[in-house]
């Protein structure tokens, strides 16, 4: 079976989870679809010996075991279930559970650096970059990291002022010149999330048909 694999990258709060759940709301292959999140692949904070988290920079490139997704989406590929890491971002660790992942015929990879690995990126059939206003990312965050990860305002302000902003300059915006396409808006661009979802169903309608 020929698989179709999808990267969605974007800055922190670009949007790209929301963008990836409207295109599977407009895709009539649901149950054909896995999605694997690059966050799940970052290194356990036992991988830094000596650091506390505030001095590690999980915003750089290094930080995740991108080559352990390069092969499970190899795996996925040939047929091959796979387990995922489970990060837990509060403790900055890997839980001992993992996620099994069954092949699918769509294979979509979200996070903010998977265009930055080449090796990770020549294996997506469509690289999509969503792209958003920076104060709305940045607000985002906030909440999201507040809410959800338990982190306080101080420690999320510091972490984007010293490693997220630098990163994202530095890695994610030039990134963009990998993508087929760019979304600006994110989520509230539903007739660009409309275009990918009918191309998306045509590559897989081509794709079957050459197998």
């Amino acid at each position: 079976m020929e698989h179709l694999v999808i990267g969605i990258a974007g800055g922190t709060g670009s949007g790209k989870t929301t963008v990836t759940q409207k295109i599977l709301e407009r895709l009539r292959v649901q149950d054909s679809v896995v999605v694997i999140q690059h966050d799940s692949y970052y290194k356990d904070i036992s991988a830094y010996p000596g650091l506390t988290p505030e001095k590690i920079n999980f915003d750089h490139p290094d930080s995740l075991e991108t080559s352990l997704l390069v092969r499970h989406i190899r795996d996925l590929k040939r047929e091959i279930p796979v387990d995922q890491p489970i990060y837990n971002f509060t403790t900055h660790s890997r839980m001992k559970e993992s996620r099994r992942l069954e092949p699918k015929d769509i294979i979509i990879i979200e996070g903010i650096l998977i265009f930055i690995e080449r090796e990770l990126r020549e294996l997506m059939d469509i690289k999509i970059f969503v792209d958003t206003d920076a104060d709305e990312r940045l607000l985002r965050r906030i909440r999201r990291d507040i809410m959800d990860r338990g982190r306080s305002i101080d420690s999320v302000m510091n972490q984007y002022v010293s490693t997220v902003k630098p990163m994202h300059l530095e890695f994610v915006e030039p990134s963009k010149h990998w993508a087929d396409i760019i979304v600006p808006r994110g989520g509230d661009n539903l007739v660009a999330i409309d275009m990918i979802a009918v191309k998306i169903e045509t590559m897989l309608r081509n794709k079957h048909n050459l197998s």
